[in-house]
């Protein structure tokens, strides 16, 4: 394992409580840098696992950055015709989820519309190898789960793209999952080659630091995968009560009657109990101890009942969102203002170290 990739996800669990506590008492030191890509709408899966802590960083007053990543649909797909509808579908649930465009200290954007951004892409390839860029695993991860035969050059990139994503706006917190660590470890690396070729005197970048989830992995409702549009196993943040009922009922379970917390000997049964748990905040145990002998169908029934009642706030703001799309394109527009007047400044400060001023 190379220096990129090796290291030890305890050490970045106990960086990252250390951190935690410090972003609580001290917001205005960090700059968030998170975001999405627009493959389709979001469902519980991002809400539960990324969405809701942007709204909690959001509203401690942390200056964040949530990036649209457009460009990076081109790498692992071959359909392009619904990346705008995509972007305004995702800007809509990010904000009817909490998150609050007119406070100033939040900027949402495609990476698409910032190209001081993208031209940081040029200097950030020359601080990496194509060994380096090949060992990623996350990357290797990415092209099997795609079932790609033929690789495009974008897609052993992206983690450089990534990068100047998260480091043009010199952020310096990315809340991630475990499985995005190595992305996170090769931007630390470019920044740090960068300031020590270039800003020997007085670094230009920081060395982001992840910020790990507490939320459990949120499987599909089939219980032994990743929650995914594309697998058909997701609830829709958009979808309607009745639509999330019948997804629901073909929810997996197994064969016992009396229902138990075992994540390790049912799955399917600890992942249900785990998204009542996210919606009501019970403890799991206790909310099995509830059902008991009820069986799959009342722990069905439940999960139904408490996940309708928790999305229909989002739900009923979703639906004013968008029945306004001008409000939403001056969202983004916005967004983009923002972010180029801070890809502007830090293209000029690169220039400048790397004596390319004119």
């Amino acid at each position: 394992m190379d220096e990129i990739y090796a290291g030890s996800y305890e050490a970045a669990l106990e960086r990252s409580a250390k951190l935690e506590a410090d972003l609580t008492a001290n917001p205005g030191k960090y700059r968030v840098m998170t975001g999405d890509r627009p493959t389709g709408k979001l469902h519980i899966g991002h809400l539960f696992g990324s969405l809701l802590n942007r709204v909690r960083l959001h509203r401690l007053g942390v200056h964040t950055f949530i990036l649209i990543a457009d460009y990076q649909v081109l790498t692992d797909r071959d359909t392009f015709e619904n990346i705008a509808e995509n972007i305004k579908q995702l800007t809509i649930d990010y904000l009817a989820a909490g998150i609050d465009p007119e406070d100033g200290k939040t900027v949402i954007f495609p990476h698409s519309h910032v190209p001081e951004l993208n031209q940081l892409l040029l200097p950030f390839l020359t601080l990496v190898t194509n060994a380096e860029l090949d060992r990623n695993p996350t990357v290797k991860e990415e092209i099997q789960a795609a079932g790609l035969s033929r690789i495009n050059a974008g897609m052993y990139t992206y983690p450089v793209h990534q990068a100047a994503d998260i480091l043009f706006c010199k952020g310096n917190v990315v809340p991630v999952g475990k499985d995005q660590l190595p992305h996170l470890e090769l931007t630390r690396t470019i920044a740090r080659r960068f300031n020590e070729r270039f800003a020997a005197k007085k670094a230009v970048f920081p060395e982001p630091q992840p910020l790990l989830s507490k939320t459990p992995v949120v499987l599909g409702l089939d219980g032994s995968q990743k929650m995914s549009k594309s697998r058909n196993n997701a609830v829709m943040l958009s979808a309607t009560p009745d639509e999330t009922a019948a997804l629901i009922k073909r929810a997996k379970t197994d064969s016992e009657r009396v229902i138990t917390w075992d994540p390790v000997n049912r799955p399917e049964v600890a992942n249900l109990l785990t998204l009542i748990s996210l919606s009501t905040g019970k403890e799991p145990q206790a909310i099995a101890d509830e059902i008991g002998d009820g069986g799959g169908g009342k722990l069905k029934s439940m999960l139904t009942e408490s996940l309708n009642s928790y999305l229909a706030p989002h739900r009923a703001r979703r639906a004013e969102l968008e029945a306004n799309p001008d409000y939403i394109h001056a969202v983004l527009r916005k967004g983009v203002e923002e972010a180029r007047k801070f890809a502007a400044a830090t293209l000029d400060e690169v220039r400048d170290v790397m004596n390319m001023k004119i």
